[in-house]
C-alpha cells in the first residue's frame, strides 16, 4: 500500500509550487522543438480526405455523447480512407500554427498548446491502403508510410497481452508522447499534463466513431518495451502511451 501511495503523488498538484523555481527551456530561451517529427524525405505518402470534402454523417454532440461506450467487437468491414481521415482529424487534427509557429491548435487540448503526442495507425482493414504501419503527418494531412511486415497485427496482439480486439479492429491508433514537447515549457509538471492531455485525445476518437459507425476500446496495458520496438521508437525520448483499436460495429 506503501507504494501505491507514492505512485499517488503523481496525481497531485503540489510540484506547481516547486515549477515557480525552476528555470524550465522556455524561460532559458531555449529553442522549442518541433511540432511535428519530421518524415524522411523519401517516405511514401498517402493524402487524405481534406475536413470540406467529407460527407460523414452528422451527428450532434449530445447524441455521440449519450451512445458512446467502449466496443470490443468489430465486423469484417473495412473503413474507408474518407472515414479514417475523418477520425485522425478528430483526434489530432491541426487547426492552425500561432506564437510565431512554436505552438498548434488542434481538435484537442492540450497544456500550453504543447501537443506532445504522434500519431501511429496500424492499418489492417482500409479500403485502398495497404496493410502496415502508418504515422498521421497532421501538419499536411497525410499518412506516412513506416513499414509493412508478414505478422505485424500478430505482434500488435502481443505487446498488448493478447487483447484480442486488436487482430479484428480495422485500425489501431497507437499514439507516443515526445515528452520534451511539453517539458520544454512545464519541466517536473509535464508528466502529469502528459497523461492528462492523452485522455483528451482519445474522448475525442470515442465520440468521432459514433458518426461513422465505429468503435473502439482503448487500451493502457500493454508491454512497452515491445509496443516500441513495434513502432521503432527509442522508448525514451519517444515512446507509447495510448492505443485505440478501431473498427465497424457489428
Amino acid at each position: 500500500m506503501a507504494e501505491v501511495k507514492i505512485h499517488r503523488e503523481f496525481l497531485k498538484s503540489d510540484a506547481w509550487e516547486e515549477l515557480q523555481g525552476i528555470q524550465s527551456d522556455q524561460r532559458k530561451r531555449v529553442p522549442p522543438p518541433p511540432l511535428e517529427k519530421p518524415a524522411p524525405e523519401d517516405a511514401e505518402r498517402i493524402d487524405l480526405v481534406a475536413p470540406d470534402a467529407w460527407e460523414v454523417a452528422p451527428v450532434t454532440v449530445a447524441e455521440a455523447i449519450r451512445r458512446r461506450q467502449s466496443h470490443r467487437r468489430f465486423s469484417e468491414a473495412p473503413l474507408s480512407l474518407e472515414e479514417l481521415s475523418f477520425l485522425l482529424w478528430a483526434a489530432q487534427g491541426v487547426q492552425g500554427v500561432f506564437k510565431n509557429g512554436i505552438a498548434l491548435r488542434r481538435t484537442a487540448p492540450s497544456a500550453g498548446a504543447r501537443h506532445p503526442f504522434e500519431t501511429y495507425v496500424l492499418v489492417n482493414h482500409v479500403v485502398d491502403v495497404a496493410p502496415g504501419l502508418y504515422r498521421y503527418l497532421s501538419m499536411e494531412h497525410q499518412l506516412c508510410f513506416c513499414y509493412a511486415e508478414e505478422g505485424l497485427v500478430d505482434q500488435a496482439v502481443e505487446a498488448c497481452h493478447q487483447q484480442r480486439w486488436v487482430a479484428s479492429a480495422a485500425v489501431t491508433l497507437i499514439w507516443t508522447a515526445i515528452p520534451y514537447r511539453t517539458e520544454w515549457r512545464y519541466s517536473i509538471v509535464s508528466p502529469k499534463l502528459v497523461a492528462l492531455d492523452a485522455g483528451h485525445v482519445c474522448e475525442n476518437l470515442y465520440l468521432a466513431c459514433e458518426a461513422v459507425g465505429a468503435g473502439t476500446c482503448a487500451i493502457g496495458a500493454y508491454d512497452q518495451q515491445k509496443l516500441d520496438a513495434l513502432l521503432r521508437v527509442d522508448g525514451e525520448d519517444e515512446f507509447a502511451i495510448y492505443v485505440a483499436p478501431v473498427g465497424k460495429v457489428p
